[in-house]
């Protein structure tokens, strides 16, 4: 890639297209966090888009239509308890102590990585993580999640 040569697409114009995220994502997967070369291409941060952001977006989604749902059959606002898992008899599900025990692994190695400057190595985690959530998770309790088998308290 040459700056006289403009044989790269402009990484504004990318931004703009596809999002500084997306760039941001891209680029911190990149060989350049490793202090390798690399060749911007834009295709690559449409693939970020297509294999992070979109799957992301859909499972974000997902989880607001179905509050959403719960909070108009139900009548009152959904309110998430942080201690529910601590409880006794708070998190029957195996499925649902398995997706926060594996949340919770990620933001312990996101930390401990971004606390080493380990870029390239968040990425990784970060599509493994989204791949258990939307391939199985969502996948196994979609139903249960939807209120299908009805309405919990």
């Amino acid at each position: 890639m040459s700056k006289s040569l403009r044989n790269y697409p402009p990484p504004m114009i990318v931004c703009n297209e596809l999002g500084a995220d997306a760039v941001r994502l891209y680029l911190a997967n990149s060989p350049l966090v490793r202090a390798d070369t690399l060749n911007f291409d834009k295709k690559g941060v449409e693939m970020v888009v297509r294999t992070v952001f979109l799957p992301w977006y859909n499972v974000y989604r997902f989880l607001i239509q179905n509050i959403t749902r719960w909070e108009m059959s139900m009548g009152k606002k959904f309110v998430w308890d942080e201690n529910l898992k601590y409880k006794e008899g708070g998190l029957s599900n195996q499925s649902d102590r398995w997706i926060i025990a594996a949340n919770t692994h990620l933001m312990k190695r996101v930390a401990e990585e971004l606390d080493l400057y380990h870029l390239s190595k968040i990425v990784p985690d970060l599509l493994k993580f989204l791949y258990k959530l939307s391939n199985w998770y969502i996948r196994l309790n979609h139903s249960r999640l939807k209120g299908d088998l009805g309405l919990a308290e």
